[in-house]
Parts: C-alpha cells; structure tokens; sequence
C-alpha cells in the first residue's frame, strides 16, 4: 500500500481576542476548525490558505506570516495530513458569499469559548494553532519558497 501524507493549509485570522472559525458538518456532527483545507494543483500554500478562508467563511484576508508546520494523523481514519498554518489580517467581509458545502458557518471565538467547546473540535490542531500564534511564533511568509 501506497503511503501519501496530505498537504492542507490553516489560517489564523484574529481580530481583538477573537479567532475566525468555521462551523462545519462532518460525519453527522457539527465541529469547530480554523479555515482549513486542501492545497490545489496548479497553486501555492499561501494562495491556497487565502482561497479556502474566503470558501468558508466569505472573508477576504491577507496573510501576514506563518504559524507553523504540524503533521497530525487523524484517529478517525489513520490519514496523515501536512498543515502549514497561517496567520492572516481580516480585510474585507462578502455577507453574501455562497460558503462550501457542509460549512454552517463563520464565528468569531475566543480561546476560552474555544476550550469550552473541546468535544466540538475537529482536531486538537486548533488549539496548537492557536497557542503558537498567542506564543509569539510567527515567521516570514518568505519561509514558504515558491515552486521552482
């Protein structure tokens, strides 16, 4: 059998206190994730996490650095995902913008409402996210090189 990890992005989007997460269906439940995703063909890891934030919650951000780079294996169905977590400023918010499928939708959180709402977590990479970001790990958005 063939073993191939998936490349996903994340975005970190604060705004006082408050982190943009998405409500999603997901195995006949609703869970809590940051804006996350697959990375497309033809598309870079920042361009990706631009495009799947705006697919799920209709906000437009521009990415300011990256977060960090995790692999999780997922209980659920033993697959390896690659996250490269962004982080992102708010820029413009389109109320009216057609979400993905299985997207409930957005809300702004912060980490306490977060932690109170553990068994809603679609992975425990939310808070390590998080956390990373509220410690201070920011990189340049020059640490992701473009395909040669």
């Amino acid at each position: 059998m063939e073993w191939l990890p998936h490349i996903t992005v994340a975005t970190i989007v604060e705004d006082n206190g408050r982190f943009l997460m998405v409500e999603e269906h997901k195995a006949g439940r609703n869970v809590l994730n940051q804006p996350a995703g697959h990375l497309d063909p033809d598309e870079t890891l920042t361009e990706a996490a631009v495009r799947e934030t705006l697919e799920e919650t209709g906000w437009d951000v521009e990415p300011t650095g990256v977060i960090g780079i995790y692999l999780y294996t997922a209980p659920s169905n033993g697959v390896t995902y690659q996250r490269v977590c962004f982080s992102a400023k708010a820029v413009k918010h389109h109320p009216d913008y057609q979400l993905d499928d299985g997207i409930v939708g957005a809300k702004w959180l912060t980490r306490s409402e977060l932690i109170a709402q553990r068994e809603h977590w679609r992975s425990e990479l939310i808070i390590r996210c998080i956390d990373d970001y509220l410690a201070g790990h920011h990189f340049s958005l020059e640490l992701i090189r473009p395909s040669l």
